[in-house]
Parts: structure tokens; C-alpha cells; sequence
């Protein structure tokens, strides 16, 4: 019966490793499981040496000899249990010594911080569009539950920055880095990547795309993807669908829409607020389906009432502007990340 149990565990938990990612289930769940099987085992032990199973039915473990009293039959029956109960535990607490940190391994390695993409552009002004490449991907990335995804605000820290990819990967306890630029000339636009492991700074992988404006959304969502089975992170239908949803089909809506998204980024600056507020209303004009602009102008105008203007006028719009879609929630989660 011990042995079947050590089988049957087993199979759970190798099940459970495959399907609770794909039920969108949260990540303690698995360690739960494997706790639970570990607390269990003593028990099955007992069992074991308690009952037997026969072809008659489970049966109660005839003794090996009479006992020459009850009381001392009791005193050995007490003891064998004992000594079961602490073998039981033994078991337990070193099988969760070598499964436990392997769990918390596997999701070590499911990690990533996307740094600050550089701008090889030839104008210097279009350093936002890298900075809206790299705040797109990283979102993107967010939607996949089995992985941990660093936020914007921790990695912008490291611009510029002379530190190794081993130092970084340490201080943010990610395994996983992405660098990457972006050159913006026009209507096409470069974009280079690289996937680097952390741990010794070797190249996992690298990505050269050279498209038109409106396919940068293809780049971001093919980046996703292959990182997500790079990492063997799972993904579950509803993110795939996720990822794969254009927010816009027109190439300058969506380049005012980085603008402002950007702007907006300096909650404290009214005047580069008014600045991402017409470039938000600008991407609205040119593309009124344009679903993350109306949500971010809206909370746009929240925050302006909030902090500089509490009038009825910016309360209004706030209210009508937000529009009820999912979307909504991923624009909100990306700027209170930042």
C-alpha cells in the first residue's frame, strides 16, 4: 500500500506540474499539493502495516505470534506505530527537502526582466517609441500567469547602467534577461533582441525584425511567444488570445498613443500630462475603436482631477471616457506599475 501511494503521488504530482499552469491556477498550489502528499505518506504507512489486501477484501494484519498478554501486545502495538509514524516523517521531510526547492526552481527559471531597450534611431526624439517597444513587450509578457515578469519601474533603474548581466539578474532574482533596440526610420522599423541567461551571460536566443509600423504588434506578440517556450513557460488559451489582439490597425494612432503613454509616465509633470492628454485625444481621432487610448485618456483625466484640477468638467470625462472592455484593466495594471 506504501509503495502504491509513492507511485500514485507521484503521478499527481508530475499531473499537476502540467495542468494547474494551464487551469491558470496560482503558483503555491503545486507546492500545496506536494505538502499535502508529503503529510500524508506517515499515514499510508500505518495503513500499510495495519491492513492488508487480499483477495477477499482489505484485512486486518494477523499477528506474527500470540501475544502473551494484551497489555504487552499493546505496548508492541503502540511502539510499531510510533516507529511507522517518525520513519513516515523522516521520508516526508527529506523527499520535501529535494521536491520543494526544485518546485521553487522551476519557477526561478520561468523569470524575466526586460531592460530598457536602446534607440538607434536617428532622431534622438524617438526615444519614446524604444521605450514604448520595450513597455508593450513587458506587458505582453505580464499576461502569462507562469511567469514572474519584473515590473517597468524596477528595470528603468538599470539604463545606462555598467553593472554585469549576473549582477542584475542577482539583484532583481530573475534568471532571465532581455536587451534589446530599436531603430524607428519612417514607416519601418528595427527591432533586435537578445535572450540572455543570467546565471553564466550566454546567449540564449536572438531576434532581428525588420517590418512595417503596423506589424510591430506581430513582433511584440511572436517575442512573447517564443520567450514563454524558451522558458517552457505554459499558456493558456485566454492569454494566447490576449497577446494575439491588435489594439489598433493605424500605424500613427498607435505612435501617439507611445507618445502619450510615455508623457504619462511623469505623474507629477502637469505640463507633459496636457502633453499626453491631446496626443491620447489625437490617437482617438484617428482610430475611435482604439480601445487602450480611450482607458488611459480616462485615467488620465482621473488623475489630473485628483491631483491639479477637481472640477466637475475633468470628473465627467474621466467618468464617460472609460470604456467597458478587459483591456481596460491591463492599461490600469501597466501605469500603476510604474
Amino acid at each position: 500500500m506504501a509503495v502504491a501511494y509513492v507511485v500514485v503521488g507521484g503521478g499527481i504530482v508530475q499531473l499537476a506540474s502540467a495542468v494547474f499552469p494551464a487551469w491558470e491556477l496560482p503558483n503555491w498550489t503545486l507546492r500545496l499539493t506536494i505538502v499535502l502528499l508529503l503529510i500524508g505518506f506517515p499515514l499510508a504507512l500505518v495503513l500499510a502495516w495495519a491492513f492488508d489486501v487480499t483477495p477477499q477484501g482489505i484485512r486486518t494484519t494477523p499477528a506474527l505470534a500470540p501475544a502473551t498478554s494484551p497489555e504487552l501486545a499493546q505496548s508492541h502495538r503502540r511502539r510499531n506505530i510510533s516507529l511507522l509514524v517518525s520513519l513516515g516523517l523522516l521520508v516526508s521531510a527529506l523527499a520535501g527537502f529535494f521536491l520543494l526547492p526544485r518546485a521553487d526552481a522551476t519557477r526561478m527559471e520561468k523569470s524575466i526582466a526586460v531592460l530598457p531597450f536602446q534607440n538607434f534611431s536617428d532622431k534622438q526624439e524617438n526615444a519614446f517609441f524604444a521605450d514604448g517597444i520595450q513597455d508593450d513587450i513587458l506587458t505582453n509578457l505580464s499576461k502569462i500567469g507562469d511567469l514572474k515578469v519584473i515590473s517597468r519601474t524596477s528595470v528603468m533603474a538599470y539604463r545606462g547602467t555598467s553593472k554585469s548581466v549576473r549582477q542584475i539578474g542577482k539583484e532583481l532574482g530573475v534568471a532571465t534577461l532581455l536587451e534589446g533596440s530599436v531603430r524607428h526610420e519612417g514607416n519601418r522599423v528595427r527591432v533586435n533582441v537578445q535572450l540572455i541567461n543570467a546565471e553564466n551571460d550566454q546567449h540564449l536566443w536572438a531576434e532581428d525584425y525588420d517590418r512595417d509600423l503596423t506589424d510591430v504588434f506581430a513582433i511584440q506578440t511572436d517575442l512573447a511567444q517564443k520567450i514563454a517556450r524558451e522558458l517552457q513557460a505554459q499558456l493558456s488559451p485566454s492569454e494566447r488570445a490576449q497577446m494575439t489582439q491588435k489594439p489598433t490597425e493605424n500605424g500613427e494612432a498607435y505612435l501617439a498613443f507611445v507618445e502619450a503613454h510615455n508623457l504619462h509616465a511623469s505623474v507629477e509633470d502637469r505640463a507633459k500630462l496636457k502633453q499626453a492628454q491631446q496626443l491620447y485625444e489625437r490617437a482617438i481621432e484617428l482610430d475611435p475603436k482604439f480601445t487602450l487610448a480611450l482607458a488611459s485618456l480616462s485615467i488620465l483625466h482621473s488623475w489630473i482631477f485628483h491631483s491639479f484640477e477637481p472640477n466637475e468638467a475633468e470628473r465627467e470625462q474621466a467618468r464617460q471616457g472609460l470604456p467597458n472592455d478587459s483591456q481596460v484593466y491591463l492599461v490600469i495594471g501597466a501605469i500603476q506599475r510604474r
